[in-house]
């Protein structure tokens, strides 16, 4: 590929905002430690009042991922991706009354859909939030969110993961294939959204 593709290919895919205080971190179902360790730090910086993992089980693979969990120090059986990430953040800090709950998500879309639905039930309005997840995952990420969120300012949080980011995602089959893969689920996520 030429060097302008990739650099347009970057831009809009790893899409990346400074954090700032907000009322509540968002996380997409995942399996990738990094990224609710994240979470946990932003929340123990002060950052958010509340922390909402979201995600029941792939729908991929009909269950929770435990064979992608990335780090040893987490293994363990999970229901859920919301299960996985509220023990990552109950071992980095972050209190039980500050976790919010969401584990029927089965995509990146539900995660946005049912996490406002949960919002919503509890009473908090959120006028901005940060959206922890994969770099190459933000751009679909903040769309699925944005869809679900209007009127919030969404601030994208994105961590590096399994070998992948903004430098290198075109130098690898394996990066290359998931950017590109990311391209187009933007298009098929978003073909009803106008």
């Amino acid at each position: 590929m030429v060097n302008r593709a990739i650099k347009d290919i970057t831009d809009f895919i790893f899409m990346k905002d400074s954090p700032s205080s907000c009322d509540v971190i968002l996380i997409p179902g995942t399996s990738k430690s990094a990224i609710t360790e994240k979470a946990a730090k932003l929340y123990r910086e002060g950052l958010a009042p509340y922390v909402l993992p979201s995600g029941g089980c792939s729908s991929n693979v009909g269950h929770f991922a435990r064979e992608n969990i990335d780090n040893p120090k987490y293994n363990g059986d999970y229901a859920s991706d919301f299960e996985y990430c509220k023990h990552i953040l109950l071992a980095n800090g972050v209190p039980e009354c500050a976790i919010l709950q969401e584990n029927q998500a089965t995509n990146s879309m539900e995660n946005a859909m049912y996490s406002a639905t949960v919002l919503k039930s509890v009473g908090i309005s959120v006028k901005r939030a940060i959206v922890c997840c994969q770099a190459f995952h933000a751009r679909r990420a903040f769309l699925s969110y944005t869809c679900h969120f209007p009127g919030t300012e969404l601030l994208v949080v994105p961590t590096d993961t399994q070998g992948i980011s903004a430098e290198n995602w075109h130098l690898s089959d394996k990066g290359f294939k998931k950017v590109m893969g990311e391209v187009a689920k933007c298009g098929k996520y978003f073909s009803e959204y106008r």
